[in-house]
């Protein structure tokens, strides 16, 4: 009988195993079920949640920037394009593909001869700075940089980028465009660590002098207002905000036309708590450091005009966006002169200067040295067009090199109030060019050049802004902006175009290539 109970207590055992195994196979059965049929749910479309940010006309942070963004897989079969060509440009994959087309036309811009032209072979006294060997310091020379001071040697590759900078300029330019230094000396301004921030003096707006490892320097000016701000119109222009943004376009603007007399500028984003306030030696601009109502850092400094609490630089709340120009060498090693521009503006909300009275006023210009020889001149109305296509009012003064005298180029300084209004232009910029009617034969044809479709001003300043590291939080310029470049560069060509049909027997300057002076030859539109 014993036996009998348990045989059956062990036959309902084996019975329960059975049905919990059953049950556990259809559980897993059910829940491989459920994940088949997720896969085979279609994706959501582009207009949902997990599209590119850039859809939606914002740009991503600057915590995002580093993160991989979730692609949205298309419903449409392979090979069938997805999109319209207006809505390639806003997906980040279509941006993507333009800034590679925009990259490409780009080299091709700066591989077409007018971009390398041929040079006068230069001789040793047209290099601004050397560095002096053993031998020159016991002959009693003092031109050049103190290697022993420095604990730097001959060997070029030794040298700091900003010191092969300054070792590169020459009488006819601040740099050549093929010197692979350009990118290390920028990517050395955006990366370096920051070893102190100081205020620099002078100037109606703040600006800080910053210092890098291996002696490095260079010249902030911080973010103020939003990228699409325009300057408002009842404003004169000295009394314009200045803009970081708009240092870093004037250096590309003026790569594109090859002039390459603006010092190397790249944007940065700088922590304003342990990049500045927490290393500076400056106790003037640590005292101006506070925090906003919105709990952001915030800073003013000391300057003539826009620096007081109605005017802070803050961060948001601890990163700031800046521009960071590569400092000239220092005025004891090249001296620079200061020149009054002749089309100076009269800084007076009542008064005319006398180039905005007289129509006939290059006349006298061109009788006054140093615009009476060589090519001061047309290096002036170079100046005047780079101005007019950033609408750039504030130019003053400009500089030259002493060592270099007379025969040499100009340093174009100080843009952070260029870029103000992209829906106006203002003619009287171009005064030089209008009343003078001259011009370097090699800059007319160069801005015929990115005047065409395929190289358009435009497009090739997009394509060069993209490779500033701030292009990664929001493009250096706006659309309207870039649009406002070809509108001017139009301008241009049509008051050179009005030139050549009132002075039929003057002439247009060009650049020798074999004697590198200045040659007069006429030129047929």
């Amino acid at each position: 009988m014993r036996r009998l109970n348990l045989a059956k207590s062990t036959r309902s055992i084996y019975l329960s195993l059975a049905c919990l195994s059953l049950a556990l196979h259809l559980l897993l059965a059910f829940f491989c079920l459920s994940i088949l049929q997720t896969a085979c749910i279609l994706p959501p479309s582009s207009s949902t949640q997990d599209t590119d940010p850039v859809q939606h006309g914002s740009h991503p942070s600057p915590l995002d920037a580093g993160r991989p963004r979730r692609k949205v897989r298309s419903s449409r079969p392979a090979g069938e394009d997805s999109f319209s060509g207006s809505e390639k440009k806003l997906t980040g994959g279509g941006r993507a593909a333009q800034e590679v087309k925009g990259r490409a036309r780009l080299e091709a811009l700066f591989r077409h001869p007018l971009y390398n032209l041929p040079r006068p072979p230069l001789q040793e006294d047209d290099w601004l700075l050397r560095v002096r060997t053993s031998e020159q310091t016991e002959d009693g020379e003092h031109e050049g940089y103190e290697e022993e001071e420095m604990d730097w040697t001959n060997d070029v590759d030794t040298h700091p980028p900003w010191l092969r900078f300054h070792l590169g300029i020459t009488r006819w330019e601040l740099y050549d465009r093929r010197d692979p230094n350009l990118d290390q000396l920028t990517h050395y301004l955006a990366t370096q660590r920051i070893l102190n921030a100081v205020q620099k003096t002078g100037g109606t707006q703040l600006k800080l002098l910053m210092s890098f490892p291996n002696h490095g320097q260079a010249l902030l000016k911080p973010m103020k207002q939003s990228r699409q701000a325009e300057t408002d119109v009842n404003l004169f222009y000295f009394s314009d905000f200045e803009r970081h943004n708009a240092e870093i376009a004037a250096f590309h603007l003026d790569r594109l036309l090859g002039f390459h007399r603006v010092p190397p500028v790249v944007g940065r984003l700088i922590n304003v708590t342990t990049e500045i306030r927490e290393i500076t030696t400056d106790h003037k601009l640590m005292k101006t450091f506070f925090t906003s109502p919105a709990g952001n850092v915030c800073f003013y400094g000391q300057c003539e005009y826009y620096c007081s609490t109605e005017h802070p630089v803050c961060g948001r709340p601890h990163l700031l966006e800046v521009s960071l120009a590569a400092m000239l060498p220092d005025l004891t090693l090249a001296p620079r002169r200061s020149w009054r521009s002749p089309w100076k503006r009269s800084y007076s909300r009542t008064k005319l200067a006398q180039w905005e009275k007289v129509p006939a006023y290059c006349d006298t210009v061109k009788q006054t040295p140093p615009y009476n020889r060589g090519t001061r001149l047309v290096d002036l109305i170079d100046m005047a067009v780079l101005d007019f296509l950033m609408s750039n009012m504030d130019r003053h003064h400009y500089e030259t090199f002493e060592k270099f005298g007379n025969d040499t180029f100009l340093v174009h300084l100080d843009h952070g109030r260029a870029f103000g209004r992209h829906s106006q232009d203002e003619p009287s910029i171009l005064a030089p060019l209008q009343q003078c009617c001259r011009i370097r034969r090699s800059t007319l044809l160069r801005l015929r050049l990115l005047s065409l479709p395929d190289s358009r001003l435009s497009d090739m300043m997009r394509a060069s802004l993209a490779r500033d590291p701030l292009a990664a939080v929001a493009p250096i310029l706006s659309e309207p902006h870039l649009s406002a470049l070809d509108r001017r560069l139009a301008t241009v060509l049509q008051v050179v175009r009005t030139c050549q049909h009132q002075h039929q027997d003057d002439c247009l300057y060009f650049h020798s290539q074999s004697t590198g002076k200045e040659e007069v030859s006429k030129i047929l539109w």
